[in-house]
């Protein structure tokens, strides 16, 4: 077991994450013919795994302070890893969402508002700004402070935005509540962790 693990880290635990995200969002939408019925289930495919990965990179610090073991240290370990597999998650969302627009228009255009242009777009620009200062030479130039501020701010930001783009959905359909279990406990996990380690809080923070 510990070899597996020590194996799939790091950049080969991103490039399989991602190669796998790409390899199944290819298979959903041959699964409709790359029409555009499959290209919507891989919007809502994506959504889903940009959900867990998000969930597992913003509650790493906090789990490894309140349940150190090797799962835990694992996560914290790989954490930089999973964030930028969950940039990678999103972008393919985006590459099916810029899809759907160019192939269904008017279905497009039903689905979407201002309001979703403005906090998705803002969303995504938070996304590049954490992926891109997710490397030593970046995160340097930023400089510790700043880096802090960028991904703390920015990982409240996007959970905020997964808790009103499933949660929106839960009158229409009940069952998306389940999504948002994740988001409360990951969030519960963060301030029990902050409480219980005032002195560690900045690294449970960022």
């Amino acid at each position: 077991m510990s070899e597996r693990q020590s194996w799939f880290e790091g950049w080969r635990l991103l490039a399989v994450l991602t190669l796998s995200l790409i390899a199944l969002s290819l298979w959903i939408a041959s699964m409709r013919q790359f029409e555009v019925e499959g290209v919507r289930m891989v919007i809502r495919f994506t959504a889903r795994s940009s959900l867990l990965l998000f969930c597992l990179a913003f509650s790493a610090a906090a789990l490894a302070r309140l349940w150190p073991n090797a799962w835990t240290r694992w996560q914290r370990r790989n954490r930089r890893y999973l964030g930028l597999s969950f940039a990678a998650s999103h972008a393919i969302h985006a590459v099916a969402i810029v899809a759907f627009a160019n192939m269904d228009p008017a279905g497009f255009a039903e689905a979407t508002s201002a309001v979703s242009y403005i906090f998705g777009g803002i969303g995504y620009a938070v996304i590049i700004a954490m992926g891109a200062t997710s490397f030593d030479r970046t995160a340097a130039l930023l400089g510790p402070r700043n880096w802090r501020a960028l991904h703390l701010i920015g990982g409240y930001y996007l959970w905020f935005q997964f808790m009103v783009s499933f949660g929106k959905r839960v009158p229409a359909m009940p069952l998306y509540a389940a999504f948002l279990i994740p988001l409360f406990a990951v969030m519960a996990l963060r301030l029990i962790a902050m409480a219980a380690h005032p002195r560690g809080r900045a690294a449970v923070a960022g």
